[in-house]
């Protein structure tokens, strides 16, 4: 956590912006989160922490998290923005069932190889890519 709240740091301090309590406060928490939250999902475990903190400031710390790098922003169809970690962590694909929302993370070195084989036969270079499979989880087929 230590490196990953000198990033956000250094990202402040590079865009005039001061280190506060409550982004210290936030920052430390979503940290701690290992799951795709929407902002209410965050705002909702963040009041139970600390009810004096808002859900603007809520919105905008998540927004800068995102702009230093450490989480990234995700849409799985479902018309709303999702929060996940970025950081020191390894990149992923994601599995989302339609019908109960569950979230499997995928890595495969397989499926890489290939899209950068896929890419280089076409003479492409890719600067990012995500990869979601929509369909029913095992719970729900049964």
């Amino acid at each position: 956590m230590r490196e990953a709240e000198k990033v956000f740091i250094g990202y402040l301090a590079e865009h005039n912006l001061r280190w506060t309590n409550q982004r210290k406060e936030l920052l430390h928490l979503f940290l701690k989160m290992e799951k795709h939250l929407t902002i209410d999902d965050f705002y909702q475990i963040v009041q139970r922490k600390n009810d004096r903190i808002g859900y603007a400031t809520v919105y905008r710390t998540l927004k800068l998290i995102c702009k230093s790098g450490l989480a990234r922003e995700v849409d799985f169809g479902e018309g709303k923005v999702r929060f996940e970690h970025k950081y020191a962590h390894e990149h992923h694909d994601h599995l989302v069932c339609t019908q109960c929302g569950k979230l499997i993370e995928i890595k495969s070195p397989e499926i890489e190889r290939l899209q950068n084989k896929l890419a280089e036969e076409h003479c492409f270079e890719p600067t990012w890519h995500k990869m979601q499979i929509f369909g029913n989880c095992g719970e729900c087929r049964k």
